[in-house]
């Protein structure tokens, strides 16, 4: 486990599917609400599709004792969410994003008494035991026919290290 692969493994985590564990779909091939969850961002945003973009924000090193360390890590999810909608509706663009919003939570929470993601981190969401979500204001997105945007923040640690 490398602090480099540490977008890659939350991707896994959030494009991860198994019905049996009660943890919603994200991808719309297994039912979920997103066309595309990938980590980092494309030169070119495809257009009119839902997207989450995994991102670290941050890395940081920290000290446990002497001799350990910890990589601890900003996670970024940026979602891009179309405006429009079949009704015309500008309010069902801005709710399907709320419900898809919910997934996400669900997921980055995990399983019950599991903040290890499977096991890709030590913990996650844990310290700080925070998930916050910043939403762009949606009245230019609708004006100007734009897609909806917003950020997911939390934290992940890896596992201390001799260092």
């Amino acid at each position: 486990m490398s602090s480099a692969d540490a977008v890659a493994r939350e991707t896994a985590w959030l494009t991860a599917y198994d019905p049996a564990d009660g943890l919603p779909a994200l991808l719309t091939t297994d039912g979920g609400p997103f066309d595309i969850v990938q980590g980092y961002l494309p030169r070119t945003p495809v257009q009119r599709r839902c997207q989450l973009y995994v991102m670290r924000r941050r890395l940081q090193e920290v000290r446990t004792a002497h001799v350990r360390r910890m990589a601890r890590h900003q996670i970024e999810l940026r979602i891009i969410w179309p405006a429009s909608s079949p009704t015309g509706a500008a309010e069902t663009p801005q709710q399907a994003l709320d419900n898809a919003i919910e997934l996400v939570l669900q997921r980055i929470g995990g399983l019950m008494l599991d903040k290890t993601h499977g096991g890709r981190f030590l913990s996650v969401a844990e310290d700080p035991a925070e998930v916050s979500i910043d939403f762009a204001d949606p009245e230019p997105s609708l004006r100007d026919r734009a897609d909806l945007t917003c950020v997911v923040s939390y934290s992940a640690d890896d596992i201390e290290i001799n260092g």
